[in-house]
């Protein structure tokens, strides 16, 4: 994508998405990035029609694919203001930490200078809240009929234990925990018609070092369901 993105800029060679698209063991097609595009940020302020670059190169690719999905670079700047101008659709991924809010805000902000600069009005369509539970909120419990009958055979021959001051503490953080979440869920459902919440999975993780996305990796574990359930949504878009 470094070599697309500089073929805009004087001296450079002309490249196409379609010299650089690679076929993948999963069967997706990729038009794999670099390090060395974060070099060509600099460049791309002189380019009087900036915002447009990646729009204008996938135009040759449109029409061979049912759906392509652009993943932006984590920092803000030209490539994911290209990255929304070339969308037609806009998914906003999140995680369950405590700043996600602070990122929503400053999405909002970028879709407001998009729309005053640009005339492009950005909506997104949905939000993605990624690592849900990873602090240990959305506990893998026991089936509600085994879970009764061990808590009526654990009331029957055990009396109840005062609590220790560890034990206390962390029912009172995994509270406070459970109350953030669910205001941080309201906001998000506030602002974006569609919120989807991805549990946290280590299978993430190890599909990652193999390079494998989570579908053909761990596809029945709790992630994986969840972005099957995200991707059939996705897929109604076509």
């Amino acid at each position: 994508m470094y070599d697309v993105f500089m073929s805009r800029v004087d001296g450079f060679p002309k490249v196409g998405i379609r010299d650089i698209v690679k076929k993948t063991a999963s069967g997706i097609d990729l038009a794999p990035s670099h390090l060395d595009l974060v070099g060509a940020d600099p460049y791309l302020y002189s380019i009087n029609d900036r915002a447009g670059v990646l729009k204008e190169a996938l135009e040759e690719v449109r029409s061979s694919y049912d759906l392509i999905l652009i993943d932006t670079p984590p920092s803000m700047g030209q490539f994911v203001i290209n990255c929304l101008y070339a969308a037609d659709r806009v998914v906003v991924t999140l995680d369950s930490g405590t700043f996600a809010l602070s990122g929503v805000a400053t999405l909002s902000t970028i879709f407001g200078d998009m729309k005053t600069d640009l005339g492009r009005e950005i909506h997104p369509d949905m939000a993605i809240v990624t690592r849900w539970g990873e602090a240990g909120i959305s506990e893998c419990a026991q089936p509600e009929e085994k879970q009764d009958i061990f808590l009526r055979l654990r009331a029957l021959f055990y009396k109840p234990k005062k609590p220790t001051l560890d034990e206390e503490r962390f029912e009172k953080e995994k509270k406070m925990e459970q109350e953030r979440l669910s205001t941080m869920l309201s906001e998000i459902s506030r602002r974006f018609s569609l919120v989807f919440t991805v549990p946290y999975s280590p299978e993430i993780a190890a599909a990652q070092q193999r390079g494998m996305p989570i579908s053909h990796f761990a596809p029945d574990c709790g992630a994986g369901a969840a972005y099957k359930i995200i991707a059939d949504e996705v897929m109604q878009w076509i």
